[in-house]
Parts: structure tokens; C-alpha cells; sequence
């Protein structure tokens, strides 16, 4: 039995690692839930979305360079910013206030069993959502994301993604930059990537402040429609 309900939480500002941890714990529920079914196929596995917020933090994931993080331990303290070697994909990216970090824990047996796809989809819920503020955002071959002008010398990216996997089971997720400082960037190559920019959604809008609790709304009404599921 395929299970499309996804249990939603907004966790508000929160600690990076503490976030981490609680994904975990979410993750391996699933996991361990899926070993038990065997012996009972008709049970459903649960399915996850986090919403959070987390102060001023660098991760860096499994094929990430080092390097590519500028600051020194001591400039990281008078950031007032961490750092995270973490088991996601994908290279070095910052999260912080004013960015809006989705953190989808489902069971893909539930929905579709493509890595590939589940990351075209993700990226798919923020284009969709970027075009409800007339912004167009595109994807950029070989570069996992949402990015804005791809092919022109402007190139700039709005939203980082990095996943992990197994058993079909999937965390970490999405960052999405909506009233970033984005000054914190220029500490790292994000995403390893030389020479492209980042931008933020108040930024591409003119405006002072983006309404965050709008913007989520938008990315659920997406990733629902998308994922064909309801959030519960």
C-alpha cells in the first residue's frame, strides 16, 4: 500500500545540528519501519516535511571540499556562524535567517522510485513557486537547483539542494534564499562552483522583505500537487 500523506512541522529557527539530529531520528524511523513490514505488506510507511530556519551555519556534504569554505575557525566565531561536515550530496552551501530550508523525509516506494526524478520534482516545486512572483527560474545542466539567467554572464543561483538516500528513504532537502543576507556567501565557493552568484528572492523582487509564510504556502501547494499527496 502506498501511503501520500506527509506529515508537516514548521520547526522555526533551530539550531542546525539539532535539526540534523531530529532528521535523523525521523529517517530511521522510516527505515526501520520498512525492515518491520515485511512481515506485514499491509501497513503504510509515514512520510515527513520539515520546515525550518537555522542561525548562521556552513554544511559541507560527502563530495564537498574543504577548501571551499574561506574563514578560519576564528572567523567563523565572529560571523557568529558553524560549520557541519554532513551526509548529504553535493558541496558546500550556507544556511541562515531569511532562508527558507525544506526538508522532505519520505518513503519514495509511496510516490515513484527515482532518485533523479525526486530531485527534478524538488527543483520543479521552486520554479513553479518562483513563477507566482513572475521570476523565472531554470535548471542548469549538471548543477542541481534553481537558478535565474543561466547561459548569460549573469547567472545566479536562488536555491541550493542536497539530498540523501537509502532504502528508498530520503532527507536533507532544499534551501531557498527569500530574505538572505547574502553577504555570508561570499565566505564559500558555493556548491563548489567558481565564478556564479547568488541571489535572494527580495532581492530579484526590489523589495525590502518577502512574506516567508506565503512563500511556504506556495511551495506545499506544489510539492502537493506534484508528489500527488496531502499534508496532514
Amino acid at each position: 500500500m502506498m501511503n501520500k500523506n506527509i506529515h508537516l512541522q514548521d520547526l522555526g529557527n533551530k539550531d542546525y545540528k539539532v535539526a540534523w539530529d531530529y532528521q535523523e531520528q525521523l529517517f530511521k524511523e522510516i527505515v526501520d519501519f520498512k525492515i518491520h513490514k515485511r512481515s506485514n505488506p499491509e501497513t503504510v510507511t509515514p512520510n515527513y516535511f520539515l520546515f525550518v530556519e537555522h542561525p548562521h551555519v556552513y554544511t559541507l556534504g560527502k563530495s564537498g571540499d574543504v577548501s571551499n569554505l574561506l574563514l578560519s575557525e576564528k572567523q567563523l566565531e565572529t560571523k557568529g556562524a558553524t560549520f557541519y561536515k554532513i551526509n548529504r550530496g553535493g558541496d558546500i552551501t550556507y544556511h541562515g535567517p531569511g532562508q527558507i530550508v525544506g526538508y522532505p523525509i519520505l518513503d519514495l516506494e509511496n510516490f515513484f522510485t527515482d532518485i533523479h526524478k525526486y530531485l527534478r520534482f524538488l527543483e520543479e516545486v521552486i520554479i513553479l513557486t518562483l513563477s507566482e512572483y513572475n521570476i523565472i527560474g531554470v535548471r542548469s545542466e549538471g548543477e542541481t537547483g534553481v537558478w535565474l539567467d543561466v547561459g548569460t554572464p549573469f547567472a545566479r543561483k536562488i536555491c541550493a539542494m542536497g539530498v540523501r538516500a537509502s532504502r528508498w528513504v530520503t532527507m536533507h532537502g532544499f534551501a531557498l534564499n527569500v530574505n538572505s543576507d547574502l553577504g555570508y556567501f561570499d565566505n564559500i565557493i558555493p556548491c563548489g562552483i567558481k565564478g556564479k552568484a547568488v541571489t535572494s528572492l527580495n532581492v530579484e523582487l526590489g523589495v525590502k522583505e518577502v512574506n516567508e509564510q506565503e512563500v511556504k504556502e506556495k511551495i506545499l501547494n506544489h510539492f502537493s500537487n506534484l508528489f500527488q499527496s496531502t499534508f496532514i
